[in-house]
């Protein structure tokens, strides 16, 4: 009889942490979250959302469901924030919505793409940027459309974009998430192109979160074999958790060549939800769980023109330490005044650990340690 050596069964262990952690979580929101209520007392703070999704509709009060439609649907959310709102948390409206307490949607809104697009384009800040946010593994439309809701009430950013693929909203759904993935890359790429192309949209920013990052690089590799260069000279590309091989990454990176905005990648090597990822892949790396401590890491960022952010210091509600990005948001206005321009964002190229506790009084980086620079 085999016995399975010390680092298969702490991977294992791993993957019953994972699945026991998301199985006792609460129930999952349905469907009826998206449905718009007009309580008295609504809150004065509202956010407006803009969502495309290759999902196949389920009718105008079933929402979105798990299968791949052949066209893109375009709508627009408008949902109240709670006065009592805690930031990273998302407060799921209950059987009778308490708008004081919990998110809900007051508008939503059929559009067409050419709606969609112009209603982008009249959303866009001083800067002329517009925020794309693709969300990742086992994720439902309503479940990505309220961390959208969250993500933009704590970053203080106006009207961002969501673009929901198909995921199987399912523990289980690992692999079926993946090839709804790669049926995605069209329909993402549709839709950014279709807004690159408003005269006011002047940059826009992918934000890709988990396997949403692999979707997010697989567009702009797509984009550039196209060469589509007056739509890549708009994006900025930014990954979180990116559930990403570290040598399909690379290759990614060596296809696509350098962009006007240098990749920006938020990471944590103490990602429990990426150990399970790598072991479902044959326990290959992840680039989520890069260690910006390593000095081969460090130069490979520099050479690549790509930024490795470690967000270890911030607090995961998942968990599995997966949703980091949810507890940046409040930073947003601060990281987006550094990345602001080109010039801007290629000066941070490099390698850096978020420091929580500084943030908030000087700049959110500190250098991870000594980084040899030849460039």
């Amino acid at each position: 009889m085999m016995f399975p050596d010390r680092s298969t069964r702490r991977l294992s262990q791993v993957v019953v942490m994972m699945v026991a952690v998301l199985s006792g979580c609460a129930s999952r929101p349905s469907a009826a979250v998206l449905d718009p209520v007009h309580p008295a007392n609504l809150p004065e703070k509202r956010i407006v959302m803009l969502t495309a999704t290759n999902r196949d509709s389920l009718g105008p009060s079933r929402g979105f469901g798990v299968n791949w439609a052949q066209s893109v649907a375009y709508q627009s959310y408008e949902m109240s924030v709670p006065p009592a709102h805690k930031p990273a948390t998302i407060e799921y409206p209950k059987d009778r919505p308490d708008p004081q307490q919990q998110f809900v949607v007051t508008r939503r809104q059929d559009l067409s793409e050419a709606g969609f697009v112009a209603a982008a384009a009249n959303s866009v800040g001083p800067d002329g940027s517009v925020q794309i946010y693709v969300h990742g593994y086992n994720n439902s439309f309503q479940e990505a459309l309220y961390r959208e809701a969250q993500v933009t009430a704590d970053s203080g950013l106006q009207d961002p974009i969501m673009f929901s693929w198909p995921s199987q909203a399912s523990i289980v759904g690992y692999v079926a998430d993946r090839d709804a993935v790669l049926y995605s890359r069209h329909d993402l790429q549709t839709v950014v192109a279709a807004l690159s192309s408003a005269k006011k949209i002047k940059r826009i920013v992918l934000f890709g979160h988990s396997m949403g990052g692999f979707l997010v690089m697989e567009v702009v590799r797509q984009l550039k074999l196209e060469h589509r260069e007056d739509v890549i000279g708009k994006l900025q590309v930014v990954l979180a958790s990116p559930d990403i091989d570290v040598d399909v990454f690379r290759s990614q990176l060596k296809e696509i060549g350098k962009l006007k905005y240098p990749p920006t990648l938020l990471i944590s090597k103490v990602d429990r939800a990426l150990a399970v990822s790598s072991f479902l892949g044959g326990e290959r790396p992840r680039v989520g769980r890069l260690d910006v401590s390593d000095p081969r890491i460090q130069q490979a960022a520099l050479e690549n023109d790509i930024t490795l952010i470690d967000l270890t210091s911030l607090k995961a509600t998942d968990g599995v330490g997966h949703d980091r990005f949810a507890s940046l948001a409040r930073f947003a206005k601060q990281l987006e005044a550094l990345d602001r321009t080109p010039a801007a964002a290629a000066s941070r190229v490099g390698t850096f650990v978020f420091d929580a506790a500084g943030a908030a009084v000087s700049s959110p980086f500190r250098l991870a340690s000594t980084v040899v620079s030849g460039k």
